[in-house]
């Protein structure tokens, strides 16, 4: 039995989506509030720039995003997704060397944002308590001040007619540039954020290429060792026989304007990744789409969980609360494992909506804090990085980069840095005593 009456949530992209599967089990009626059209089919949308780019769904998110939707992975699958193993189909060049290949038991689906936010739309449209409306703007919330209680919100829509919704609980699921922060900054609510300037920019382009009896991969990654190289790219195979080639350059590193000009002038930029690999891959593939170019000046973790004077009703979650950078695929699975949080505090907590979002927040908190201090201990590398670093950088950076370099040849090593990556298994697993007898074993031997 629903224990209130209506959830709003603004923004439904894959954050919403996700937040909307969840509370539909708790509230009588849910309302997704979306700015764009309503989808077709599986094709990039407006609201999401950066779409038509490479995405990759880690493992913990696709176990989290099947218990939410159970049957979702089967049918990514049965509509051309590629399933991979995740260590034998993965080729990496990281920090100047090739990961070891091996069937280590575990997979990873490919596949384009598109094509994974479509099949997420259809679970989300057969529930009956669900609802879409598409091209509506959340111009304002509904504020009792006496109670410091959001208790709705106000849209406008594409031909300028305005209403009010009340609810129950407001949910932001609107991304890095929402309501919500300016909102609650014109009324002096201080939100402490950590701020990362990493100037990266996102180069995308669709191909067909010929089969290739050699080619022992799914996709391949060749990544940048900074400080000295700032550009790397990824080719993925995803849905349609295609492959997907995300091109990625640090700090401006890359002139945009030359890149979108023609293919050769993509091709070009493949010619300055640490390895040629991409490049010879693509000089006799035939481009099935324009260049697409997404941009990533700063990533940023605003600390909505330090925020004493938030109001009630309201809960924030996804981009709205933390964009990492994009480069380790970690956004989406982060989103997953929000909503299976924010699961749980529903179904243990008391029927109070207020005790949900406070430890929600904590816990929120708790998800992105590892992932982040992982993610800026590399942005780091680079001196032209600008923010707040964390303690001890410099000895995560060593240990860390013996890591890495030491997954080029020790199995057990490489085996636990995938699940630390895919977000399945704590950092702490590459501190094990085992495991740092490998790396001082490897240190001493220099």
């Amino acid at each position: 039995m629903s224990r209130f009456e209506r959830a709003i949530i603004i923004g439904g992209g894959i954050s919403g989506k996700l937040a909307a599967r969840v509370v539909s089990d708790f509230f009588k009626e849910v309302m997704i509030i979306e700015r764009d059209y309503e989808p077709q089919g599986p094709i990039p949308r407006k609201g999401a720039p950066q779409g038509e780019h490479l995405h990759a769904l880690l493992q913990a998110g696709e176990h989290g995003l099947e218990a939410l939707f159970p049957g979702i992975t089967k049918k990514f699958h049965s509509s051309g997704a590629v399933k991979i193993n995740s260590t034998q189909d993965l080729a990496w060049f990281h920090h100047g060397v090739w990961k070891l290949r091996f069937n280590g038991g575990s997979t990873t689906t490919l596949q384009t944002r598109p094509h994974l936010e479509w099949h997420i739309d259809q679970y989300i449209k057969a529930i009956p308590n669900v609802t879409f409306l598409y091209n509506h703007t959340v111009q304002n919330y509904v504020y009792n001040e006496v109670k410091n209680q959001i208790t709705g919100v106000d849209v406008i829509d594409s031909s300028g007619g305005e209403k009010n919704l009340t609810a129950n609980l407001v949910i932001d699921a609107s991304g890095v540039n929402s309501l919500s922060s300016s909102w609650l900054n014109k009324r002096g609510v201080s939100i402490p954020e950590q701020k990362v300037k990493i100037g990266l920019s996102y180069i995308s382009k669709s191909f067909y290429l010929p089969e290739n009896d050699e080619r022992d991969w799914k996709i391949k990654i060749v990544y940048p060792n900074p400080p000295h190289e700032k550009i790397g790219g990824t080719i993925s195979k995803v849905e349609g026989n295609r492959y997907i080639v995300t091109l990625n350059g640090y700090h401006n590193e890359v002139n945009e304007k030359d890149v979108v000009k023609n293919n050769n002038d993509f091709m070009e930029l493949t010619k300055k990744l640490p390895k040629l690999d991409i490049y010879r891959e693509l000089k006799d593939a035939v481009p099935l789409s324009s260049t697409s170019i997404y941009r990533v000046p700063h990533i940023v973790w605003r600390r909505f969980d330090k925020v004493k004077s938030l109001p009630d009703g309201l809960l924030l979650i996804g981009d709205t609360v933390c964009r990492i950078d994009p480069v380790f695929g970690q956004g989406m699975s982060i989103a997953v494992l929000e909503a299976l949080k924010l699961k749980e505090l529903l179904q243990n907590e008391s029927h109070e909506l207020q005790k949900v979002t406070t430890h929600f927040h904590k816990q929120e908190a708790k998800i992105i804090a590892p992932i982040w201090n992982m993610v800026i201990t590399e942005d780091f590398r680079y001196p032209e990085t600008i923010g707040k670093k964390p303690a001890g950088l410099s000895i995560q950076q060593w240990y860390a980069k013996k890591i890495f370099l030491l997954s080029s040849e020790n199995q057990e090593i490489y085996n636990s840095f995938i699940k630390v990556m895919n977000l399945v298994r704590p950092m702490t697993i590459l501190m094990s005593p085992r495991i740092i007898k490998q790396v001082l074993k490897k240190t001493l031997s220099k």
